[in-house]
């Protein structure tokens, strides 16, 4: 497969143009940004450690049934996936109180929620991701009710299965956030599935072990991150070109 010139090029990751129109790489970057690109800096081994996780994980949903743009890893930092329109809309599952939405509500980090919550929000850095309603997004054409539906109910079994997942090794599923994209008629999963769009606490400490290292201000998040590697592929990250 041949990689062309870059389609896209985002905060985490670069859109690579093929030699077939209906594929694209995936390339995964070592920058790292918080609030909407106001914070930078690039981090050893990110971009590897994200690449890695995001296979292991798709895979993992993929397996419960809900459909994904992924093809194949094709090396440490890429992945070749079907080229998708991107829908507007991040989804966002909750299970304990966190971040924004804490903030919004004025509540304590760590209440766990009744049941999973599920969020949506419309991509746009410009306007800071806002909350936005069901109706809002069909009426602004982001996506059509029956998408939305299908977004939710796929955003549910995918936190089944990475809670069930992540609790092997000890750690919870605060939140995370997906993208979805279209196929022709059909809407597959797409994007990542990475610790930059998940939060992560190591479970009886609370230990971050995600993106909140860096927004926060609490350590390493090169070392951070490569310490989550080591447990959910219970080896060590292998050494650069291996």
């Amino acid at each position: 497969m041949d990689a062309r010139e870059t389609m896209y090029e985002g905060k985490s990751k670069r859109v690579i143009r093929t030699d077939d129109p209906a594929l694209v790489i995936l390339e995964f970057k070592d920058d790292a940004t918080a609030f909407n690109g106001q914070k930078k800096a690039s981090i050893d081994d990110k971009g590897r450690v994200n690449n890695a996780i995001s296979v292991l994980l798709t895979e993992e949903v993929q397996k419960a049934g809900v459909p994904s743009h992924f093809v194949k890893r094709l090396d440490e930092r890429r992945l070749l996936v079907k080229k998708v329109e991107i829908i507007p809309v991040e989804v966002v599952v909750r299970n304990v109180s966190a971040g924004s939405f804490a903030k919004r509500y004025a509540i304590a980090e760590g209440m766990p929620l009744a049941w999973p919550l599920v969020e949506i929000f419309y991509k746009s850095d410009a306007l800071g991701d806002p909350l936005a309603s069901d109706d809002v997004a069909v009426l602004l054409g982001w996506a059509k009710r029956r998408e939305l539906a299908f977004m939710r109910d796929q955003a549910l079994i995918v936190n089944e299965v990475l809670k069930t997942f992540f609790g092997h090794v000890n750690v919870d599923v605060i939140d995370f956030k997906l993208e979805f994209g279209r196929i022709g008629e059909n809407l597959v999963l797409a994007d990542e599935i990475t610790p930059d769009g998940m939060r992560l606490w190591e479970r009886g400490t609370g230990k971050k072990l995600d993106k909140d290292v860096f927004r926060r201000d609490l350590g390493d998040l090169s070392e951070t991150y490569r310490n989550l590697y080591e447990r959910l592929f219970n080896a060590p990250l292998p050494a650069v070109g291996s």
